[in-house]
């Protein structure tokens, strides 16, 4: 986005204090927002301190310690990743290619497998590690059963009967081959559909050790299968669970390191700030003079926390620490973060475009859908360190005015003239600058509407989306899902320390 909320709050229209260029400029956007069938009442400017944090006085930790504090952390990243990511899967390990741990686990395995090729050779042939792999893989197969599955159960104890196996080889009458065969068909009842080729080709393997290193390997599939279907299924029943869970870790964290919550601090001091700068201006009356203290309206906890959560959508990740509550989220906010970036430059070359283009253009679903899916592709790689956007938004003023000048030809309207265009091409192109002010005016209004949705409670249906922004609604309102999710999250989990901090700075306001 163009500015840190430092500089720019959420509320603001992106105008300049004493620009009536600017006033002119969202005067033409209101406009424009009446062609999309859209409006929004934009405010104005304010800045912001930034305090250091006071840390607590050091002390010093044992390697116990630490090493404890870093298995907690661990643990409750993991429980935080289940709940929080609906798309969290356990994946097989793959050990890196001609590295000494998949070197060894080769040479070993090897060793194993030819060792079961030499007593399954002798004669007569020795079925010591077969019937301890037959062991395992019923163990396995039991452990994929779900309480209600005592047939299967019952057909697996049965035929898979360790004692009764090694009587049967004991006395020459052992047919690995038909046990197999039982094997692979209790393999393809209870595996995921996807495993079912995998399943299907065992069956084309005629050699007996071949065989079982196959359907070892089948069966590491289907363990992380049956990780992923318990996942899935008691995520739903695990959300209060991790909440408490995370809570009590990251106390644990907070008795070891007592100055943890420094920058949570400091976040919530600087979103208290900005609220009452804002709050201040607007209570001012007509005269300047200011209105006294009774006149002034209070700040509720709730406000000033989904300030600070928006706050964490403009932050300067290389330059300042996050705050302690939401380091495990760092790197979803920052995803947030780029893709309302994009966003914001996708909105602000549809707004200007339709704005300049014929008043009817943009009322076609399908023209607008497709002058969106070009500018979105192109600008897919936005936040590449090799990524230009000026050089590309070069590109897209091409193509946008090829586009119109196709669609308006195709309706019969008046061409798009040479003037037109380059005026068209001079506005995508200065989109590049943050502070270009429809950059500005779009990404004020994208704030406003996730502020709005986070105050809504996150009830359906969705607050209404600000003008101009109307061609990206659905991605806006993916975003705004995805942000909603983590902020809630992680307000159950830290409402505590969230609260008390906020009950010291908010008397001192």
């Amino acid at each position: 986005m163009s500015e840190n909320l430092d500089k720019s709050d959420v509320n603001e229209a992106g105008k300049s204090k004493s620009s009536d260029s600017e006033q002119g400029l969202e005067d033409a956007v209101e406009g424009a927002d009446e062609a999309l069938q859209k409006a929004i009442k934009s405010d104005s400017s304010s800045p912001q301190r930034v305090q250091r944090p006071h840390s607590s006085p050091p002390r010093f930790v044992t390697v116990e310690e630490l090493l404890e504090t870093a298995r907690g952390v661990t643990n409750m990243a993991l429980a935080h990743e289940i709940v929080v990511n609906g798309d969290f899967q356990i994946k097989p390990v793959e050990l890196p290619e001609n590295s000494l741990k998949k070197r060894v686990k080769e040479i070993v395995h090897k060793a194993f497998w030819d060792c079961l090729s030499a007593q399954l050779s002798e004669d007569p042939p020795a079925y010591d590690h077969a019937i301890k792999l037959v062991g395992e893989i019923k163990e396995t197969l039991l452990s994929f059963l779900l309480p209600g599955h005592t047939r299967l159960r019952n057909q697996i104890t049965e035929v898979l009967d360790l004692d009764l196996i090694k009587q049967e080889a004991e006395n020459g009458a052992l047919d690995i081959s038909k046990l197999a065969e039982f094997i692979i068909g209790m393999m393809g009842t209870l595996c995921a559909p996807a495993r079912d080729e995998e399943v299907k080709k065992l069956k084309d393997i005629k050699e007996i050790v071949p065989l079982f290193r196959e359907i070892f390997s089948v069966l590491d599939l289907m363990k992380v299968d049956m990780a992923n279907f318990a996942i899935s299924s008691i995520r739903p029943h695990l959300m209060q669970q991790s909440v408490e869970y995370e809570r009590k870790k990251f106390q644990e964290i907070l008795e070891r390191q007592p100055n943890s919550l420094d920058f949570v601090t400091q976040w919530l001091e600087e979103a208290s700030e900005d609220l009452m700068t804002q709050k201040y201006k607007h209570a001012l009356p007509v005269g300047g003079a200011a209105a006294g203290s009774g006149d002034m309206p209070r700040l509720s906890p709730v406000a000033v926390q989904n300030y600070a959560y928006l706050k964490l959508l403009k932050w300067d990740h290389l330059q300042r620490p996050f705050p302690e509550t939401v380091l495990m989220d760092q790197s979803r906010f920052h995803e947030l973060q780029l893709q309302l970036e994009q966003l914001t430059v996708l909105g602000a070359v549809l707004l200007v475009t339709f704005s300049m283009a014929a008043p009817g253009i943009s009322s076609q679903a399908d023209f607008a859908e497709k002058l969106k899916m070009i500018v979105k592709i192109l600008l897919t790689d936005m936040h590449l360190p090799s990524f230009h956007l000026k050089d590309v938004l070069t590109t897209i003023g091409e193509k946008v005015c090829l586009e119109v000048s196709s669609c308006l030809s195709l309706c019969g309207s008046s061409p798009f003239t040479t003037d037109k265009e380059t005026v068209l091409k001079g506005q995508i192109q200065a989109v590049a600058s943050p502070d270009d002010p429809i950059r500005r005016i779009m990404e004020s209004r994208i704030l406003t509407f996730l502020e709005t949705y986070l105050a809504s409670g996150h009830q359906k249906p969705l607050p209404t989306v600000p003008g101009g922004l109307s061609p990206v609604q659905r991605e806006l309102e993916e975003v705004a899902i995805k942000f909603a999710r983590l902020v809630n999250y992680n307000k159950m989990v830290f409402c505590p320390y969230y609260d008390a901090i906020l009950s010291k700075i908010l008397v001192r306001s």
